[in-house]
Formats: C-alpha cells, sequence, structure tokens
C-alpha cells in the first residue's frame, strides 16, 4: 500500500492559473512582449524564476536583463499575483480535494505540497488546509525545478516515506514528468492529450478518492509483478 501522497497545489487543489497568466501578462507588456494562453501553457508547473526565463527567451531579451534586473522582475510579478490571491477561502479548494485530504488522514496517509509556488503555504492557508499536510516544500531550497524530480523527492523525504512509496498528483507535463523521474507513481488530472497514455488520468478532480488512489496503485502493482 501506498504511504504517502505528494500534491502540486495549482491546477490540482485550487486553481490559481488565471492569476497567474494576468501577472505574468501584465509584467510581458511592460517589456513589450507578447504572450498569450497558448504560450502560458507552458509555464505550468514551472518555477517563478524559470517562468520568467521563458517569457524573456520568448521575447528575444534574455540577453539584456542583467541578473539584478531578472530578480527584481520576478518580485514585480509575485508582487501582482500575491495581491490577486489575498481574497482566497476555503470556497477556491477544488471539489473533492477537502474529502480526499480528510480520507488520507483517516487512513494515516502522509501528505506533502510538492509545488513550485513559493507562495504555497499562504493559499494552504487560506484555505484552511495547513494542518492537513505533514510537510510543505520550500521551492527555492530545490537545486532543479520541474520536469526535474527534485521536489517530489525532497517532499518524500519531508513525510521520511520512500519515494516508490508514494503517488504524486499533477496536472501539467512538466511536473507528471517529474513524478516520473523520481520514481513515485504519477495521477494526471486533465487529458491524455496533454499528459499522456500511460498514466491513470482522472478528469476532474471529484474523481480523485482515497478508493480511486488504492485501486490505481494495486492495479499498478499488479502491472509490474506481471512483467
Amino acid at each position: 500500500m501506498f504511504k504517502g501522497v505528494l500534491f502540486d497545489l495549482d491546477g490540482v487543489i485550487t486553481d490559481t492559473a488565471d492569476y497567474h497568466y494576468k501577472a505574468w501578462k501584465s509584467l510581458a507588456e511592460e517589456l513589450d512582449i507578447e504572450i498569450d494562453r497558448e504560450f502560458n501553457e507552458q509555464l505550468k508547473g514551472v518555477s517563478r524564476e524559470d517562468s520568467l526565463d521563458l517569457i524573456l527567451k520568448h521575447g528575444k531579451k534574455r540577453n539584456t536583463v542583467d541578473d539584478d534586473t531578472f530578480r527584481k522582475l520576478a518580485e514585480k510579478k509575485n508582487d501582482v499575483y500575491v495581491k490577486m490571491i489575498q481574497s482566497f477561502s476555503e470556497e477556491d479548494i477544488f471539489p473533492g480535494i477537502l474529502s480526499l485530504l480528510k480520507e488520507l488522514k483517516q487512513h494515516h496517509i502522509k501528505i506533502a505540497l510538492a509545488s513550485a509556488s513559493k507562495n504555497g503555504p499562504l493559499l494552504l492557508e487560506k484555505m484552511n488546509l495547513t494542518h492537513y499536510f505533514d510537510a510543505i516544500v520550500d521551492p527555492s531550497s530545490i537545486a532543479l525545478g520541474k520536469p526535474a524530480p527534485d521536489i517530489f523527492i525532497a517532499a518524500a523525504d519531508a513525510i521520511d516515506c520512500p519515494i516508490s512509496s508514494c503517488i504524486g498528483i499533477e496536472d501539467s507535463q512538466a511536473g507528471i514528468t517529474a513524478i516520473k523521474k523520481s520514481s513515485a507513481l504519477p495521477i494526471g488530472i486533465g487529458r491524455s492529450n496533454d499528459l499522456g497514455t500511460d498514466i491513470s488520468l482522472v478528469s476532474n478532480t471529484n474523481d480523485l478518492t482515497y478508493d480511486f488512489l488504492t485501486s490505481t496503485w494495486e492495479n499498478n502493482k499488479k502491472k509490474l509483478t506481471q512483467k
């Protein structure tokens, strides 16, 4: 049986994607760089610094921005974003997520947050979810962001669970790739066209129940024994 569940935040527990997009778009416009929602798909699950790097490269301006300016631009985007999320509350939790967290606690499954968002602790606090989490990984302490596996490995270490005994839940391609590389079992929220046909998927978070996670784990175990 699995011993830990490693959650992404944006697109899994709540939806902050539109807030991120609007904050990045505002900053990009100041830099005379045009980004749209299609480009924004590349930023999902990616750290703030890596997102800014992608935007600057997209606008062919990466070489014109020194380290100090880069840091200030990243902070400016975050300031705009943080103002936007001040109104978050329990009403912003995705359907089924609170029930899943309660079920995991009842079955003594460890829970960790493995999000690239440095505002993860703030969002969990505003949604009154902090007490469900046994660990929250600080993404600034991780050497490499998603799609590297570092943050999921750190999350498993933080809850003292072998990574091979953990399930990772993600909605982005970068996140799914990171989970696979970490040796945790991935469960995706979204479409197979985006996340792949080789993992278990749900179309919405209502389907993320303890029973679903258990059956997914058992089915994967059977596949491994049949190889």
